[in-house]
Parts: C-alpha cells; sequence; structure tokens
C-alpha cells in the first residue's frame, strides 16, 4: 500500500495525514505542498510512476486527491485500467468492488459541491 498526503500551504502540516496512512498500512507515503486547485503534483506525479499493478494507493481523504470530480473521476480511471485499488480512509471508500466504485462516485460529488459552495463564499 502507497500512501498519499497533501496540503495547501506551507503552514499546513502533513503530519496527520501521514500518520492516519502509515497506521492503515501504507509502507511508503508520497506528499505534496501544493494547492488542489493545481493539476502539477509532483508527489502524485511520483506516486502514479513509482505504483504497479495489485498495489493500493491509500488517501485520508478524497479531496486530498483532486478538488474537481472530472480530476477524481479521471485518477481513478487511470488506476482501475492499471490494476491498482483506491482506498479513502475517512470515506471508508475502496475501489475494488462496485459498492466501492459507486459510494466513490457519490463522495466525489459531494466534495466537488463542497468546493464550490467554499469557493462562492470566497
Amino acid at each position: 500500500m502507497l500512501g498519499y498526503a497533501r496540503v495547501s500551504t506551507a503552514d499546513q502540516d502533513l503530519g496527520g495525514q501521514v500518520a492516519r496512512l502509515k497506521d492503515a498500512g501504507a509502507i511508503r507515503v508520497f506528499d505534496d505542498v501544493v494547492s488542489g486547485k493545481q493539476f502539477d503534483r509532483p508527489g502524485l506525479s511520483s506516486l502514479l510512476d513509482h505504483a504497479r499493478p495489485g498495489d493500493s494507493l491509500a488517501i485520508t481523504r478524497l479531496d486530498r486527491l483532486g478538488r474537481s470530480l472530472k480530476e477524481l473521476l479521471e485518477t481513478v480511471e487511470d488506476l482501475k485500467a492499471r490494476d491498482i485499488r483506491l482506498i479513502s480512509i475517512e470515506e471508508r471508500i475502496d475501489t475494488t468492488s462496485a459498492a466501492g466504485e459507486l459510494i466513490f462516485h457519490v463522495f466525489g460529488a459531494i466534495a466537488y459541491f463542497r468546493r464550490r459552495l467554499i469557493s462562492e463564499r470566497t
């Protein structure tokens, strides 16, 4: 299991995410300190280059992987095509089952909706 942690600014701490990922079984954690709006995330790119078929990619929450629903869907499709499982600890999502994939889509849409609300308020 490989982990991915992301915070938006250098003022934020990755430690909590990294600890949760390691507690969940991640043997290596890749990270980024970059806004979720950015598509260029070197840590995520390194993880995806490192991952092999049969691996699992663990995140603490879906919004750590991407802010837009389109980006989340594209990432999960890429992982699925490469036989890499996605696990979201907080939402308890595991995309290897049909139910897990459905829940991913529902929570992905909710995460996108929340991000839009935040944008509208600022």
